[in-house]
């Protein structure tokens, strides 16, 4: 078995990340408020044997499919794939091991950046094609933490990824994100059926506890019963695309807390806002107990449930062309 590894970032400002190839996962990221107090805004556990039997998909990369898919079914060029079932009578995060359980390959690295790669065997948890995929973690000039994927396979599949990181503006451990600050970019939203898979409409959220395009405090919307299905905010914004390039990132959200302002750049359409609900009294790395809504998740990625709505993005893909995408957290001093 491959040697689980933690790589140590370092970027300007005082931002600094450790990186696992267990999971790509982001074990730290140590940002400095508006005075200069740096902390680490991301949660997590103190060992690795936590980070593997824990919260797994804490911080990770998901694959070979972020969110859900209905009845963990899917039609391809005319045959049926079926996934494991691992959420209700969904599949759920690429399955009952995803790649936040793998030990990804280290393939490039420098002071300021990480390249990891994992290849995906055909058949893997039901998908089909031999999938090699990478992801680039960089910590940026402009104080962000960027991630690139990148992706080739050998036969037609489908994909759709995102990191899910377990943000806390106010330092992880501090408490619940009531008083975090949101604006999503988002005029409309991907309404749920009662197993928190898209009904394959496209609603407005004007006039919705999905409207966020105002500056709004979490706290004031999180226990609205709009989310009591999902005990908070578990729902995916359609983001708006005012630029013709679609590789280029734009602006999808922005989340602020304790002097700490961050931002989300991204070419994915969709955005999954999920405010930890179903974290329960576990013990975090440093002492501090994490519980309901005591983090906020900006997962950048496919509509859920894509392949079975011809309607949304596509998320095919062919052998010869090249999956990329790439998400920034940016962080703004106040």
């Amino acid at each position: 078995m491959k040697a689980i590894r933690i790589i140590t970032l370092h970027g300007g400002q005082g931002l600094t990340a450790q990186i696992s190839n267990y999971g790509a996962k982001v074990l730290s990221l140590v940002v400095p408020d508006n005075q200069g107090v740096a902390k680490d805004v991301v949660l997590g556990f103190k060992t690795m044997e936590e980070w593997q039997q824990k919260e797994t998909y804490f911080n990770a990369i998901i694959g070979r499919y972020a969110n859900r898919i209905k009845d963990g079914r899917f039609t391809l060029d005319g045959k049926t794939y079926q996934l494991p079932i691992n959420n209700g009578t969904n599949s759920l995060h690429g399955g009952v091991h995803g790649f936040n359980e793998k030990v990804w390959n280290i393939v490039g690295q420098t002071r300021y950046s990480v390249s990891l790669h994992y290849r995906a065997a055909d058949g893997e948890e039901g998908y089909p094609g031999n999938l090699d995929v990478y992801v680039t973690y960089t910590l940026t000039k402009d104080n962000a933490l960027s991630i690139q994927y990148e992706a080739k396979t050998d036969q037609p599949t489908i994909l759709g990824f995102t990191n899910h990181a377990y943000f806390n503006l106010a330092g992880e451990g501090s408490g619940t994100v009531h008083n975090h600050i949101l604006q999503i970019f988002a005029d409309n939203y991907t309404p749920f059926d009662d197993t928190a898979c898209p009904t394959g409409e496209i609603l407005p959220v004007e006039g919705t506890p999905m409207d966020f395009r105002q500056p709004t405090r979490v706290g004031d919307r999180v226990d609205d019963p709009f989310f009591a299905p999902g005990r908070g905010i578990d729902n995916n914004w359609v983001l708006r695309k005012t630029m013709n390039d679609k590789k280029e990132a734009q602006l999808a959200a922005v989340v602020e807390a304790d002097g700490r302002k961050m931002e989300v750049w991204t070419t994915m359409p969709g955005l999954q806002v999920y405010t930890g609900n179903w974290v329960e009294q576990n013990e975090g790395k440093s002492g501090a107990m994490y519980n309901v809504q005591h983090a906020i998740c900006l997962e950048a990625q496919s509509f859920p449930d894509s392949p079975n709505h011809p309607n949304f993005p596509n998320t095919v893909l062919r052998p010869g062309e090249v999956y990329y995408e790439k998400t920034l957290y940016r962080f703004v001093t106040k």
